[in-house]
């Protein structure tokens, strides 16, 4: 199954500068949170307009496969997000090579999340 992080494209610069991302969400680091939020296709537009709206900096969504992060000894746990909904938490940094695509994104002209292919 895929699943989402969206973030800044400085946060992902970074990350590729150092090896592996290590933000849980927006404004908050995985040593602060323990785990890294993570997203599945219909809960990622949801995600980040609650997050992200009113960004000043360009956004960018990552794209892992579930099974892979499992596949690599990944602690990926599906818990509830506060609401009776559960989202995946990654707890663990996000190693670049886990990383299948790395999708520009940010909100259309009439409040749409969207993203699209970086490359």
């Amino acid at each position: 199954m895929r699943i989402f992080h969206v973030t800044t494209a400085a946060e992902w610069d970074t990350a590729r500068a150092s090896g592996s991302y290590r933000r849980s969400t927006r404004g908050a680091s995985l040593e602060e949170v323990g785990f890294i939020h993570l997203s599945d296709a219909d809960q990622l537009p949801r995600v980040a307009d609650f997050l992200y709206r009113d960004a000043p900096d360009p956004l960018v969504v990552l794209e892992l496969d579930s099974d892979e992060l499992r596949v690599a000894n990944a602690d990926l746990r599906w818990e509830d997000g506060g609401a009776g909904e559960d989202f995946p938490h990654l707890y663990g940094a996000i190693e670049l090579p886990s990383v299948l695509t790395v999708w520009r994104a940010g909100f259309s002209a009439n409040g749409a999340f969207v993203w699209r292919s970086a490359g």
